[in-house]
C-alpha cells in the first residue's frame, strides 16, 4: 500500500488487508486469535496509515490468490439451542434459521466486516436472541406472525455499524437488544 498514510482508508482498502490477514491464517503465519484481533483493527481503521501495520510482518496476496471474503454465513438451529458469543469473525449477511429451536447471537464482541450488517432471521415455533453493540445504529425491516418482534431500535451512534434486521417469523420470539439488563433472556 503505497498511498499517503493520511487518506481515509476505503471498504476495498480494508477488505484487501483482511485478504492478507486471512491467507495468513490459512497458511499458519497468525492464530486465530492474532487474525481476529488484526480484522478487528482493519474494519475499525480510519486511515490507511492504519492499516500498514497490520500486515507489515506478512508476504502480500495478489488478487488471484486472494481469499474470497466470507459475505454469508447460515447459523441453523433444529430441535437444539446453539449459542454465539465471545470473539468471532461475522459475516457482512447472517442467517439466523431456527425451527423448534433458540439461536442466541452476540455481536457486542465479535469482529464485524464492514459499517453494515444484514442479519435475516426465519425463525418458526423458536426463540433468536440478538445482542448487537451499543454503538451500533438498528434498522428493522421483518415481520411476524402470531409470535413477538422485540427490537431496540433506540441508541446508537454515527460511529457504530448499521445493523440492518429482515426476515420473519412464525409462533417465535425474534428479539435485538443491546443491553446487558436484556441479555438475561436467553
Amino acid at each position: 500500500m503505497t498511498q499517503d498514510p493520511q487518506l481515509r482508508a476505503s471498504d476495498e482498502d480494508r477488505d484487501r488487508v483482511a485478504a492478507v490477514l486471512s491467507e495468513a491464517l490459512a497458511t499458519g503465519r497468525l492464530t486465530s486469535v492474532e487474525h481476529a484481533d488484526r480484522l478487528d483493527v482493519a474494519y475499525n481503521a480510519k486511515t490507511v496509515g492504519e492499516l500498514v501495520p497490520l500486515t507489515h510482518d506478512l508476504p502480500d496476496v495478489t488478487a488471484s490468490a486472494a481469499p474470497v471474503a466470507i459475505e454469508r454465513q447460515v447459523i441453523s438451529s433444529t430441535f437444539s439451542k446453539i449459542v454465539r458469543k465471545g470473539r468471532w469473525v461475522a459475516s457482512r449477511h447472517l442467517k439466523l434459521r431456527a425451527g423448534f429451536g433458540a439461536l442466541v447471537i452476540d455481536l457486542s464482541d465479535a469482529v464485524l466486516p464492514g459499517r453494515e450488517i444484514t442479519i435475516e432471521t426465519s425463525a418458526n415455533f423458536s426463540k433468536v436472541i440478538v445482542r448487537v453493540p451499543a454503538d451500533a445504529r438498528v434498522i428493522d425491516e421483518g415481520g411476524s406472525v402470531f409470535g413477538k418482534r422485540n427490537v431496540s431500535t433506540a441508541g446508537g451512534s454515527g460511529d457504530g455499524p448499521l445493523i440492518r434486521l429482515t426476515g420473519s417469523s412464525a409462533f417465535s420470539k425474534v428479539i435485538v437488544t443491546r443491553g446487558l439488563d436484556d441479555w438475561n433472556l436467553r
